[in-house]
């Protein structure tokens, strides 16, 4: 069956093929998180997004491969729950934006930058810093090296969802920060095909949502 994306708490979880890598997406209770597990085709390894809660099940779809790091996209902690269980289980090293990192529950190993690169095996993602939601959200960009130059995929956290910018609670100043970083480091740089993975619900891409962009900044949200 073709991927969709469409994944519930308690259901499956989808799994997709791309050039190098495989995503597996699964949504965990009780605030219907996603979970990306990545697996590099070449070597086998895994990279966790956002250890977000059922411990438990996330290790079983990670499996006895090496899990080379986990990367908590911002410092809420719905993105994280699951996070002290799983380093124990594995002893993966945590990713995290510096500017977030304090908020964590477990040392991060791995802080990183607007940028940065997080490699997992032969496959690497590029960090992508969107300041707002939190001060150290962060994205992450794969494009296979280039292969994938037109049709790229990014997982978002909570910056961008379907339907717009995630939450920043009525702050005018955090809203048009973040509605600032989305347009310039994503959708100016990006072509519409970019898949996006959001931290919660349906994923979406950059050009279903980019004829919006002036429908959020009027709203303020």
């Amino acid at each position: 069956m073709s991927y969709s994306g469409n994944v519930e708490a308690g259901g499956r979880p989808d799994v997709r093929e791309l050039p190098g890598l495989s995503v597996t997406k699964v949504a965990v209770g009780p605030y219907d998180n996603n979970a990306y597990i990545l697996r590099c085709a070449a070597t086998g390894e895994r990279l966790l997004i956002d250890a977000a809660n059922e411990a438990s099940r996330l290790l079983e779809l990670i499996g006895d491969g090496p899990l080379a790091r986990v990367v908590t996209t911002h410092r809420h902690q719905d993105h994280w729950m699951a996070l002290s269980e799983v380093v124990r289980a594995t002893g993966a090293p945590v990713v995290a934006h510096h500017r977030d990192a304090e908020a964590l529950p477990e040392p991060v190993a791995e802080p990183v930058e607007h940028g940065a690169t997080v490699r997992v095996g032969d496959a690497s993602l590029e960090v992508i810093h969107l300041r707002g939601h939190t001060p150290g959200s962060i994205a992450l960009l794969y494009d296979a090296g280039g292969a994938l130059a037109a049709r790229p995929h990014l997982f978002t956290g909570d910056s961008l969802f379907p339907g717009g910018v995630g939450n920043t609670w009525g702050d005018r100043t955090l809203f048009e920060q973040l509605l600032a970083d989305v347009q310039e480091r994503v959708f100016d740089r990006l072509p519409d095909a970019t898949w996006v993975y959001p931290g919660h619900g349906k994923d979406t891409t950059l050009g279903r949502e980019r004829p919006s962009i002036p429908t959020w900044r009027e709203r303020g949200w």
